[in-house]
């Protein structure tokens, strides 16, 4: 059985999650990475969608749960998406790596990201 994976990159969207109220208050954009791991031999062998995991719903997913209700974390905002991924879709395993650039951080940086991984 082959167990390939996905990997959908820069997914970006809006959201208020951190634990300073001008981020609570203003906002930000936040980037997600995901990859998942399913099997697609049946998916290969009828080309269907019917079979496959569909990314885009994936996709959408991701950007409703960081435009959703604000976390101080973005630790859970990461655990968040990567266990529903889990729950509603026929994945083995997700990893989820969350982007925060505009972190406040009084000096330059490029970027603040975490990373996780769950498997079913």
């Amino acid at each position: 059985m082959s167990k390939d994976t996905i990997k959908i990159s820069g997914i970006k969207a809006f959201g208020f999650h951190g634990v300073f109220e001008e981020e609570r208050k203003s906002g930000q954009d936040f980037i997600a990475d995901i990859e998942f791991t399913y099997k697609t031999e049946k998916a290969i062998k009828t080309d269907d969608l019917a079979h496959a995991i569909d990314y885009g719903s994936i996709a959408t997913l991701v950007k409703n749960i960081i435009e959703g209700e604000p976390r101080n974390l973005i630790e859970k905002v990461a655990d968040e998406i990567a266990e529903k991924i889990l729950k509603e879709f026929k994945v083995n395993s997700v990893k989820v790596v969350l982007h925060k650039p505009h972190a406040l951080i009084d000096m330059k940086f490029t970027d603040i990201s975490v990373s996780v991984e769950r498997h079913k």
